[in-house]
């Protein structure tokens, strides 16, 4: 079964592809980024190609998706909004299984720890995937997590025993 992971951002969209087989198989990660100085809705339509062109290449079985972390910069927090729409609605386009987490529930999936730092949670993403180092950048590592956190927390639970 292969999961793609997404990490939501207007100028970063982080994406991770987890292949699940007798163990968790990490197939690739990276961001589609999008130029600040590019029109906002040419930014939109940017990620929507480059979720296509996930979809079409690792043909995933189910795709999850990290919810919206509201912070105190508001228009940063619309700005996300907007393309986690995008995505979702690519993503449904495409006839993908689509799933969505919350922060607390992808640290808790991972950790146990509903509170756990970046760190940790980048700690027990190189682990779980048997890497010998953290993704880079910081958005792929939190997508592979968010990959990670549907396998855990859905019908996958025999996926990490030892």
């Amino acid at each position: 079964m292969v999961i793609l992971g997404i990490d939501p951002g207007l100028a970063t969209v982080g994406f991770g592809v987890v292949t699940k087989d007798k163990k968790n198989i990490c197939t690739d990660y990276g961001i589609i980024s999008t130029p600040k100085d590019m029109p906002f809705a040419e930014r939109l339509l940017t990620i929507s190609k480059g979720v296509e062109e996930l979809i079409d290449r690792y043909k995933p079985d189910e795709i999850a998706v990290e919810e919206l972390f509201f912070n105190t910069n508001v228009k940063t927090a619309i700005n996300v909004a907007h393309s986690r729409g995008v995505i979702l609605c690519t993503a449904l386009k495409k006839g993908c299984k689509l799933f969505e987490y919350t922060p607390l529930q992808i640290k808790q999936g991972l950790t146990g720890y509903g509170r756990a730092d970046k760190q940790q949670i980048q700690q027990m993403v190189k682990m779980l995937l048997c890497l010998t180092k953290i993704p880079k950048p910081d958005d792929a590592a939190d997508a592979l997590a968010v990959a990670l956190c549907h396998i855990q927390t859905n019908r996958f639970t025999d996926m990490f025993k030892i």
